[in-house]
């Protein structure tokens, strides 16, 4: 009788204590950094794709219009909550800002950078830390100004990429390649470096000619990663090379080396320009090329798949919408178009100008900054599927050129120019 009372006791203890073991387990993942809901970064995504799937608001309002005081050369970065972060050149005062996108952009704090990296944007995380790079280090920061982390690099970093919850890719455009534990800052694995003989005191060298795309600038634009295929692909331009090349690397979590380069392409007429575009598998890169086209290359070698003509030199990249949708990108003497994922134009827009990449919302939006007159801007709201103008919203006091349109989790959307102005939407 004792025996069977024992055991009945050990049995309900043991199914009381299990669940609890099982609360217990390791939670760590959710402290692991991951994109933020909204527009994480310029290009909206590690891909480059300026695809949202959320359906977009086809009726807009100017909500706030407002400076930052400076010049801007990458859009805006759109967090989970109500946060907006911009990346400014500023001859004083605060450059790296954090504004309330729903309270007319109010400002939540705002510090100084070194300046000389504006082509690079910040990218939130998830819970709204945000990651930005200046010359010469890599930070990142809480939602208060104070830094989380600083970290030394080897030139200028581009736009930064998280590779997958926790990793955080960092690619300077001296061409120093560098995965970082995101929470802590430590470097993961041992750096890959893409040209040799960089003076790693010099990270300030050939920045200024990054802004065109030129010789001195080996990594001129951000790079893009697929988590279905584990690439990387960016453009290079090696020292004494007649034109830049892509280049592809593997991303191998766990493994000695972290990352690998696998290929190098010089498929792309005259060079690739601007950054590139992955496709929803990942097994397909889009680049603009320097010969007025729209290049497709195969990821697994850097092989061609297709190219078409655009007859015009897109200067930002194409978008591309999960099902395969591509609209080429803007600049100016650019009509917009719409591509067919086997290289067939569907359409094209003879009378509008897109000076920016158009960025997709859904399958029945898309937006863009559009000349407007001689020298007036206008967003422009239109249907990807084949083209049609659905609405237009002039930009006031819009001067310089415009860098870009973000589109937030709760469908607002924020545009900028050069000369600083910053322009918020909301659904209407």
């Amino acid at each position: 009788m004792f025996r069977r009372l024992t055991v009945l006791a050990v049995a309900v203890l043991t199914a009381l204590i299990a669940p609890a073991l099982t609360a217990c387990q390791n939670t760590d993942s959710w402290v692991l950094a991951k994109a933020a809901d909204g527009w994480a970064a310029q290009y909206a995504d590690a891909a480059n794709t300026s695809y949202e799937p959320t359906a977009g608001a086809d009726t807009l309002r100017l909500e706030w219009m407002r400076s930052v005081k400076g010049e801007m050369a990458a859009s805006v970065a759109l967090g989970s909550g109500d946060y907006l972060a911009a990346n400014a050149q500023t001859s004083a005062g605060c450059s790296l800002m954090v504004w309330e996108t729903d309270n007319k952009a109010r400002q939540r704090w705002c510090t100084r950078l070194v300046q000389g990296g504006g082509m690079s944007s910040p990218l939130f995380d998830g819970v709204d830390n945000l990651y930005i790079g200046q010359p010469g280090a890599m930070l990142s920061f809480p939602v208060t100004q104070w830094i989380r982390w600083r970290k030394p690099v080897i030139g200028m970093p581009t736009t930064p990429r998280i590779l997958e919850p926790g990793q955080l890719l960092v690619v300077t455009h001296l061409g120093q390649v560098l995965v970082f534990d995101a929470h802590r800052g430590n470097v993961v694995g041992a750096p890959l470096d893409l040209v040799s003989g960089v003076d790693p005191k010099d990270s300030e060298r050939g920045l200024t000619d990054c802004g065109p795309a030129r010789p001195r600038c080996p990594v001129a634009a951000a790079p893009a990663f697929s988590a279905a295929t584990n690439v990387v692909v960016l453009s290079l331009w090696e020292p004494g090379a007649d034109a830049p090349v892509l280049v592809g690397l593997r991303y191998r979590p766990g493994q000695s080396p972290l990352l690998t380069r696998e290929w190098t392409s010089d498929e792309v007429g005259g060079g690739p320009i601007a950054s590139p575009v992955l496709s929803e598998d990942g097994a397909t890169v889009y680049v603009n090329g320097r010969d007025d086209r729209l290049w497709a290359l195969d990821t697994a070698d850097g092989t061609a798949k297709w190219s078409v003509p655009l007859d015009f030199l897109a200067q930002t990249p194409p978008s591309v919408s999960a099902d395969g949708l591509i609209v080429a990108g803007g600049g100016p003497g650019a009509k917009l178009t719409g591509i067919k994922d086997d290289g067939k134009v569907q359409w094209v827009r003879d009378d509008v100008t897109p000076l920016t990449t158009s960025s997709q919302s859904g399958s029945e939006v898309a937006y863009t900054v559009a000349r407007d007159g001689d020298d007036g801007q206008t967003l422009l709201v239109f249907d990807p599927a084949d083209g049609r103008t659905v609405n237009t919203y002039p930009l006031p006091r819009a001067s310089g050129w415009p860098v870009g349109v973000s589109i937030g989790h709760d469908r607002r959307v924020v545009t900028a120019t050069s000369d600083g102005m910053v322009y918020g939407f909301a659904p209407a």
